[in-house]
């Protein structure tokens, strides 16, 4: 048993274009983003999706209601896959992170599992709190073809999960309104997957 799963990071928000850590803060997608998020309605149009499931955040669900309208899907809400809570470093530019303290910054980037910023949750947390819902997800559409809206650094999160990954970098630069296409093969037997 297989299931595609579309992994969509929504399109941009302010704090993407200001070049500012977002986490969990609940921003609109901006002008530029909506225009991303249709332009991924558009290319995914055409992957046959049965679901569309995604974080709270405004740009997630509005990306979702997008990729959902084309597909002819009613998008489905998660809290399970919220990003990443990024504690007091939200709202905080990337680049004031780094000057501020720059071995940390480094390391987060680098080995995000030994980082969490101030008040934030760590990596082991999130993956704790979205792999049930995964595993879920993987079950309930075998054989079919879903979408996952969730942004950096969160989708980077489900990724590794998927590709049964325990190493992963984060990025200065966080890319909104694309996708990549995973292929996970899911065993009821081993209650385990592994990906193509």
């Amino acid at each position: 048993m297989s299931v595609q799963v579309v992994l969509v990071r929504p399109g941009a928000t302010s704090y993407d274009e200001q070049a500012r850590v977002q986490g969990i803060l609940d921003l609109p997608l901006s002008d530029r983003g909506t225009e991303e998020a249709i332009q991924l309605a558009t290319d995914l149009q055409h992957l046959g999706l049965t679901a569309v499931y995604s974080g709270p955040s405004q740009n997630a669900v509005q990306t979702a209601a997008h990729i959902s309208a084309k597909a002819e899907v009613r998008p489905r809400q998660l809290d399970e896959l919220r990003n990443l809570d990024q504690g007091l470093w939200q709202g905080l530019q990337f680049e004031d992170i780094r000057r501020r303290n720059h071995k940390v910054y480094r390391q987060w980037l680098e080995d995000p599992r030994t980082v969490c910023p101030p008040q934030g949750e760590t990596i082991e947390e999130a993956l704790n709190r979205v792999k049930q819902t995964l595993r879920a997800l993987l079950k309930r559409h075998r054989d079919q073809t879903i979408a996952i809206v969730v942004a950096e650094p969160m989708a980077k999160l489900i990724a590794a999960y998927l590709q049964g990954s325990c190493r992963f970098q984060f990025e200065e630069e966080v890319r909104t309104g694309h996708f990549e296409t995973l292929e996970v093969h899911w065993s009821l037997e081993r209650n385990g997957h592994s990906v193509s």
